[in-house]
């Protein structure tokens, strides 16, 4: 296990986090949830850069307060916070990963920085939304790391700057040992990419489920008033009213395929899955 959380606690004003994640070696998990349910208080929980009012946080087999300098090296982490002075050049990044990174393969960055098209003498202040995005994330992965943490690290960009990160990504994973663990809330973006799946609501896990799981078990059913009343809800976890009845999530998609066959169904898919966790109600 790369990273286990469990009961991580963190209350402000308003909002209190308790959730337990877990990221396997070889995984790319994802959590999803809408703007401020939480996950980048949890992300920020995991680095250490807020203190938490309770539970424990392991990485890398250890406990989060007793990572070594070099143990930290083994992480890469894209925050939606600018990492470097907006002052700074490429050319001054990479100075700086040599010295602070005995693994920083500046071959290889510069490379990708180049495939990118990411000028080396302009200053980050002058870099568009899309080249920021390319170059956190080309930085987390130019020293071997074994676990990225990825919050945010798509959002406000364009489909085609989206997939040549998520591709980035993918890549990543090629090489054994390693896991990712992003969050987002264009849950479609991630479908492809993640293994299994958190989803987080007012700071509380609601569902984990594997990928594979939830795109063949899980189904949106469409019901009338008189349909809903009708059928057996054992296998119907949450509800969610509409002008023609109700909304409908299962995870039993085949017992309602050979039972209510007069009913609409369509296959899960996260964004379903998403908003019937945030705007329905457990049955």
């Amino acid at each position: 296990m790369l990273l286990q959380a469990e009961n991580v606690k963190k209350q402000y004003n308003g909002f209190e986090l308790n959730c337990s994640i877990q990221v396997k070696e070889g995984c790319v998990t994802g959590i999803i949830g809408a703007n401020g349910a939480g996950k980048s208080t949890l992300f920020k929980a995991v680095l250490g850069l807020i203190k938490t009012d309770g539970g424990s946080i392991e990485i890398l087999g250890k406990n989060q307060n007793k990572l070594t300098v070099s143990d930290k090296e083994d992480i890469g982490v894209v925050l939606s916070e600018n990492t470097f002075s907006c002052m700074l050049t490429i050319k001054d990044i990479v100075k700086i990963m040599k010295a602070m990174y005995h693994r920083f393969n500046k071959e290889q960055f510069v490379r990708k920085c180049e495939q990118y098209q990411l000028p080396f003498d302009k200053q980050l202040k002058e870099f568009s939304t899309g080249m920021k995005a390319k170059l956190k994330l080309l930085v987390a992965m130019s020293y071997d790391a074994k676990l990225l943490l990825l919050d945010e690290p798509t959002v406000g960009l364009d489909s085609v700057i989206r997939n040549e990160i998520l591709d980035e990504m993918r890549e990543f994973m090629d090489k054994e040992g390693r896991a990712i663990l992003i969050s987002s809330h264009i849950s479609s973006d991630l479908e492809g990419l993640c293994d299994d799946f958190y989803f987080i609501q007012n700071g509380s896990i609601l569902l984990h489920e594997d990928t594979d799981v939830l795109l063949s078990d899980y189904a949106t059913l469409k019901v009338s008033k008189e349909q809903y009343e009708k059928m057996d809800k054992r296998y119907i976890l949450y509800c969610k009213p509409e002008n023609f009845g109700y909304q409908l999530l299962t995870k039993e998609k085949q017992f309602y395929l050979d039972n209510y066959r007069d009913i609409v169904m369509e296959n899960g898919n996260i964004d379903d899955l998403m908003l019937l966790l945030t705007k329905g109600e457990a049955v």
